[in-house]
């Protein structure tokens, strides 16, 4: 187990192994969640190759004009 220190300012530094392990920089963003008594942390931040592996691949190839056309025709369908 890693060890870190509260500093009075309520901050502390998320040790190096689990960083790396998550493959966490700064700026990415952590849920804090109270959980039978611990603190669990959970990272926030997608990655565009988390996003890969969680989405099924297509069926389907759309071309760059009709991917364009879809987007502005769901903004018109917005306003």
């Amino acid at each position: 187990m890693s060890e870190t220190t509260l500093t009075s300012k309520g901050q502390m530094t998320l040790p190096k192994a689990a960083r790396e392990h998550f493959g966490l920089k700064a700026g990415d963003r952590l849920g804090v969640v109270v959980e039978e008594g611990r603190i669990v942390l959970i990272p926030l931040t997608l990655h565009v190759d988390d996003l890969c592996a969680i989405l099924p691949a297509s069926k389907r190839r759309a071309s760059l004009k009709q991917m364009r056309e879809s987007v502005r025709a769901r903004a018109a369908h917005r306003r």
